[in-house]
């Protein structure tokens, strides 16, 4: 036997009215986007005393003074790539040198023992 009963049932929802008085859904697109200002154009901020707008994915400036931090942009990109390189090339290095270094220690310990077993051999014998 249920708890509540099987008396639950929900009430029919009363239809709905319109969703917008205003006829300016009837309008086509291009009178819409004039009528509420929907045209944004290309996004732009001003930092650092530099103008700046996003085109294509990137900032790019508006102004013609933004060359001379270019030139340094493109000095640091560079500089970016090479200390990029040189790190690669010095952890191809390390990783080397700690290879090297496990072989050689495997080596010594497998030496310990062989000399180990020899002085156990040879005290044997006596």
């Amino acid at each position: 036997m249920p708890l509540f009963g099987n008396s639950f049932s929900p009430k029919k929802t009363p239809p709905r009215k319109w969703a917008s008085l205003s006829n300016l859904h009837f309008l086509d697109r291009s009178t819409r986007e004039v009528e509420l200002g929907l045209e944004y154009g290309t996004p732009s901020m001003n930092l650092a005393g530099q103008s700046l707008k996003f085109e294509n994915g990137q900032w790019v400036s508006e102004s013609g003074s933004f060359t001379g931090d270019r030139r340094e942009l493109q000095r640091l990109r560079k500089r970016n790539q090479q200390l990029e390189e040189e790190n690669n090339l010095l952890r191809l290095k390390v990783d080397i040198l700690l290879d090297m270094l496990s072989e050689t220690t495997a080596e010594s310990h497998l030496m310990e023992k062989e000399l180990e077993e020899l002085k156990q051999h040879s005290r044997r014998r006596k």
